[in-house]
């Protein structure tokens, strides 16, 4: 027998509970698994911060309360059936209690030593193609934080006026090769067009979601 939320669509288990993912508001990266009974579910709506039940210590348990690290929500999204929650957060510092930034850091097939709350392996797990852009984000943000010898990240960094001509110069490359040149030679230069973009952005402290969001609204 299942209960319904106050909003009459989440269809709780015959626990009483129901499955929510926390998903990153800005780059799409799953965050966190957890599971929220009808009054989870009510504080995170009415508080506008994750809050989950644990099956272990049978009690309510607001995310972040103790480390600091609450998720801030943007929206709750709920699947085909009303069976299982998407909540997109805007995430005050690492998701896991582990420290790591999702809970979701091995890779089934990597070489992760598989024992609860062991550390990532080294290089795991690749980074999907949604990915790219928000690691790529914090890759340009640690370059220009610890300034690490021989970056050509912070080559640029130091100087504006390269950056603003690199820019121009591969818009430009990848203009040319859309004209003449195969179609993998386009997708290189369009990287490296991403890649100086988003240096540039770095550079003037604007994430990436900024310019993310303006395209959302343009399709409005």
């Amino acid at each position: 027998m299942t209960q319904s939320s106050p909003l009459g669509a989440v269809r709780f288990d015959e626990q009483g509970l129901v499955p929510c993912v926390t998903q990153d508001w800005r780059t799409g990266e799953v965050l966190t698994l957890a599971y929220m009974n009808d009054e989870a579910l009510e504080r995170t709506r009415a508080t506008g911060e994750v809050h989950f039940y644990s099956r272990s210590r049978k009690e309510i348990w607001h995310k972040g309360r103790t480390s600091g690290n609450v998720q801030r929500v943007r929206q709750i999204r709920y699947d085909c059936d009303g069976d299982a929650l998407v909540a997109l957060v805007d995430p005050a510092g690492p998701a896991c209690h582990t420290g790591q930034r999702s809970c979701f850091y091995r890779d089934l097939e990597g070489s992760a030593d598989p024992a609860e709350d062991a550390p990532p392996a080294a290089g795991e797990p690749t980074p999907a193609a949604y990915e790219a852009l928000s690691v790529l984000e914090r890759t340009l943000l640690d370059r220009r934080e610890r300034r690490p010898d021989g970056s050509y990240t912070v080559e640029l960094l130091d100087d504006p006026s390269r950056l603003v001509d690199k820019v121009r110069e591969e818009a430009d490359e990848v203009s040319r090769a859309a004209g003449s040149e195969s179609d993998e030679r386009v997708t290189e230069e369009a990287a490296d067009v991403l890649y100086h973009l988003n240096v540039l952005l770095a550079s003037r402290g604007i994430p990436i979601a900024s310019a993310l969001e303006i395209l959302n609204g343009r399709r409005r």
